[in-house]
């Protein structure tokens, strides 16, 4: 049987090349290894330094400027006020007695002197004939007493009589003179209550109330209770505003009012600030000024409410930002300022008037300076931003 030959042992000369061919390719897959791996390294550190440099890129906040607003920004000071009539009249009856009819009613347009109404006074009309008639009896007396003076005075000339009775029959006529006056004094008095029977309107305007009715049981000067009527003059409306204390100073008389009422939406009236009280009310903190409001047309009316708007003098010269441009922190009120260098720069700053959305600087800012409209947490001093586009502030108009 002959033997096997996948089982009989080589010959000696192929084992040390087949031990050589292994060691290169051994070789060769190291290197290969080596390079990957060495690949690896080199772009695992091209790939850290991208990232810090994306990280670093990242860190610089982006930031947009704005320079500050060199002009006059309008503020307004907005209160509410009452209308009132300028002239106003509540009408009482001056003697008492009983309604005998009224001739005007609620809205009417009346002329000074024109009838509003009749009162009927029977007591009245009985105590200006008694005042009469004792007129009468007291110029009767007083005629008497002339005639019996001037006899007297002549006998006493020619010694018929004693001087003292000459003097008191003088004395008798002196006094019957008063009691004519006084009489004719009480008839005066009582014929000017019974013009008051006629209850007539004292200036031209309107009848805004009336209060009476025919019959009704009239008390004189009743000032305590309602009045008959009540006349207005409307052509001109007083409007009554309380300005806050700091503001007083603000508004000096003169000062034109824009007025608006609920009424007539978008519809503007103009006044103008006509008296003020000088005082402040120890309560409220406000000054209560009156202002003239034109009425011609009759569309404001007395006792409505209105919307008052004044403007406030302005400084043209003030510097006008944004209000999220401010930083408050432990150091202060400061704004956010990038320089040439793209470097921030804090500025400490003053306000001198805060209009809501813009504040107006009043010291710490130049209007050259490029101011972070927004500026992040955490900037201090030093630190670099990077800018994307510059605008001005907004101004209040």
């Amino acid at each position: 049987m002959s033997p096997d030959k996948s089982t009989a042992p080589r010959p000696p000369e192929q084992r040390p090349r087949s031990r050589r061919g292994l060691a290169i390719a051994g070789t060769i897959c190291g290197l290969a290894l080596l390079v990957v791996v060495a690949d690896g390294l080199w772009s695992r550190q091209a790939s850290e330094a991208a990232l810090k440099e994306w990280t670093d890129k990242q860190a610089v906040p982006t930031v947009s400027l704005i320079n500050p607003v060199q002009q006059a920004n309008k503020n307004y000071l907005d209160l509410p006020g009452r209308l009132e009539a300028y002239s106003r009249a509540p009408i009482y009856a001056r003697v008492g007695g009983f309604l005998k009819g009224w001739y005007v009613d609620i809205g009417a347009q009346v002329k000074a002197g024109q009838l509003l109404a009749e009162i009927e006074a029977p007591d009245l009309d009985q105590q200006l004939l008694q005042a009469k008639a004792s007129l009468a009896s007291a110029k009767a007396a007083e005629a008497l007493a002339t005639v019996t003076a001037q006899r007297w005075q002549q006998l006493g000339t020619s010694n018929a009589v004693s001087r003292q009775t000459v003097d008191e029959k003088t004395g008798d006529l002196t006094v019957k003179q008063a009691l004519t006056k006084a009489a004719q004094a009480t008839v005066d008095r009582l014929e000017v209550l019974s013009d008051f029977k006629r209850v007539v309107a004292p200036f031209d305007g309107i009848v805004t109330t009336r209060n009476t009715d025919v019959g009704a049981l009239i008390n004189a000067d009743s000032s305590a209770g309602l009045a008959l009527f009540v006349i207005s003059d409307v052509k001109k409306l007083r409007l009554s505003v309380s300005i806050p204390q700091n503001y007083v100073p603000a508004v000096p008389l003169n000062t034109n009012v824009q007025i608006t009422v609920p009424e007539y939406p978008g519809k503007i009236y103009s006044g103008q600030v006509e008296a003020s009280s000088r005082a402040v009310d120890a309560q409220t903190g406000t000054t209560r000024m009156q202002v003239v409001v034109d009425n011609t047309s009759g569309e404001l009316m007395p006792g409505a409410f209105a919307n008052t708007r004044i403007e406030l003098p302005t400084n043209p010269q003030a510097l006008t930002i944004p209000a999220g441009a401010l930083i408050f922190d432990r150091k202060g009120l400061r704004v956010a300022t990038v320089g040439a260098d793209s470097k921030v720069v804090l500025k400490p700053i003053t306000i001198s008037r805060d209009l809501g959305q813009v504040v107006e600087i009043g010291s710490g800012l130049a209007a050259d300076d490029r101011v972070i409209e927004s500026p992040p947490d955490g900037l201090v001093d030093g630190d670099p931003v990077r800018v994307v586009n510059t605008a001005k502030a907004p101004a209040v108009r």
